[in-house]
């Protein structure tokens, strides 16, 4: 199992840093963000190579469930 910021949304944060500071923002000036979205991964293959029994409504609120 993953607990972690998506990718995606941190990626799109960065190209607006990115964009600011080619404006002319001083990066000093610009605020520290956290992630704001996350996602939980599930992999029941390696979960079944362990003998590691996970519960339905956990795998039911995954993103992703690999199989």
């Amino acid at each position: 199992m993953a607990y972690s910021a998506d990718f995606v949304a941190v990626f799109h944060r960065a190209v607006r840093y990115v964009d600011q500071t080619l404006r002319g923002v001083r990066p000093g000036e610009l605020p520290v963000q956290a992630p704001d979205k996350f996602t939980l991964s599930v992999n029941l293959k390696a979960a079944g190579a362990i003998d590691l029994t996970l519960p339905r409504n956990l795998i039911a609120r995954a993103d992703e469930v690999i199989e």
